[in-house]
């Protein structure tokens, strides 16, 4: 079975995609507290595309893998 592959975009996406709502409404998804993010774990994301997007940056995070988001960082 083929493993998907990944969009490109979606990383752009999440350094440029602004929190809609609550404490760090304005804020890149990028550029979220940690804590904010497990908060959000053990919550539930919300549905749609910003769940996802907000899961994704919490794996990225918990998991130690935040240089990913140093070169998006230059993009914005």
């Amino acid at each position: 079975m083929r493993q998907p592959v990944p969009d490109p975009g979606f990383l752009l996406d999440l350094a440029h995609t602004p929190m809609p709502f609550g404490k760090y409404a304005g804020r890149v998804l990028i550029d979220l507290p940690e804590p904010y993010l497990v908060w959000f774990a053990g919550q539930g994301f919300p549905p749609g595309k910003l769940g996802r997007m907000l899961q994704a940056v919490y794996e990225i995070k918990v998991n130690g893998l935040e240089y990913l988001f140093e070169p998006l960082r230059g993009l914005r």
